[in-house]
């Protein structure tokens, strides 16, 4: 079904991009990426710190090859 059918008979189920998180609230731009500061801080402190991980992996490695 093409989009403009799927609106015309209520059918598009999908949320509009303003929503009520935190994040919108701090950064309206922001999609969760990392682009707004209350995103760097929680939402990729995960990938940050696997990041940091993997470039001290790799320097052991070549320290000690």
């Amino acid at each position: 079904m093409a989009l403009n059918k799927a609106i015309q008979y209520g059918k598009e189920k999908r949320k509009q991009y303003i929503g009520k998180n935190y994040c919108k609230l701090v950064d309206g731009t922001c999609r969760n990426h990392g682009s707004c500061p209350w995103c760097y801080d929680t939402r990729t402190k995960k990938n940050r710190e696997k990041d940091k991980i993997a470039k001290q992996e790799i320097l052991n490695y070549i320290k000690y090859r």
